[in-house]
């Protein structure tokens, strides 16, 4: 067992240019987190450390959001370059984590990265793949968009929080004067990266057979026992369009496990990671 390691900001220049921004910490096999929308790496600090003792954690604010820079146009391909050098700067191979819409970030750069990941574990990725969830409204891209021209984070995350995540408006109001919605709001430009990476996945039907037919690593997908179905349900539609896949239950924990409880997701992590 290591010292976590003093965390540092490091950074690495991607494909376009674009200056991309991590932590690093831990030592062992690399691991890079890939946040969810709305997210940068502050809300993955409490996971890296809990796996720094094991591993080396990439860390990384993804393009656009906090320290890290971008180049436009956006697409989903330049996100993948980013994870491609952190790869090649964590050694030329390295685990993915992913939560939430992070998850199809993960699987696209394992798609498209080839053995440069070795392994792939996925948090609750939203796939809505049936009619346990109502589909994402068709017009949440071009109303986000409008907000954003109109410069008004505030409603753009306000928006996403009750549209996209059905949390009742009396509760995203009180989480407006909580801790962390400064750090949602200054990313709430990058929130189209995410619209774009969930497109097809989100509209009740079954998941795109191609798009993710070129992953070789093995892909660990978690749904927290106290989430809604959906996940569940999303979960079992991925892992029957992945070569080697597998669905666990985290018993006991929500869809807020990374943020408030990440140490309940070691057991499974390592147990596959390390298996």
């Amino acid at each position: 067992m290591t010292k976590v390691q003093e965390q540092q900001v490091l950074r690495v220049t991607s494909k376009d240019g674009s200056s991309i921004a991590y932590e690093r910490s831990g030592e062992g096999a690399p691991v890079i987190l890939v946040a969810a929308a709305l997210a940068d790496r502050t809300g993955t600090r409490r996971l890296a450390k809990a796996l720094a003792p094991e591993y080396t954690v990439i860390n990384f604010d993804r393009r656009g959001r906090n320290d890290s820079t971008e180049h436009e146009p956006y697409d989903v391909q330049r996100e993948v370059d980013d994870i491609e050098a952190l790869i090649d700067a964590a050694g030329g191979q390295a685990v993915l984590f992913g939560s939430s819409s992070g998850s199809v970030l993960a699987l696209d750069a394992a798609n498209r990265l080839g053995d440069k990941v070795s392994k792939v574990v996925l948090f609750e990725p939203p796939f809505i793949v049936d009619d346990s969830r109502e589909p994402m409204p068709a017009d949440l891209d071009a109303d986000v968009r409008k907000l954003i021209d109109e410069q008004q984070p505030g409603a753009v995350v306000k928006l996403f929080m009750h549209k996209a995540m059905g949390i009742p408006k009396f509760a995203v109001n009180i989480m407006s004067i909580m801790p962390g919605w400064s750090s949602m709001r200054a990313a709430a430009h990058t929130l189209p990266h995410d619209l774009e990476l969930m497109r097809g996945t989100q509209d009740g039907t079954p998941l795109p057979a191609e798009r993710w037919k070129a992953i070789s690593a093995p892909v660990l997908v978690l749904t927290g026992g106290r989430s809604e179905q959906f996940f569940h349900r999303g979960g079992d539609a991925l892992v029957e369009v992945l070569a080697d896949g597998r669905h666990e239950v985290l018993k006991g924990q929500g869809h807020g496990v990374v943020l408030m409880n990440p140490k309940a997701l070691l057991p499974q992590f390592n147990a596959f990671v390390e298996g």
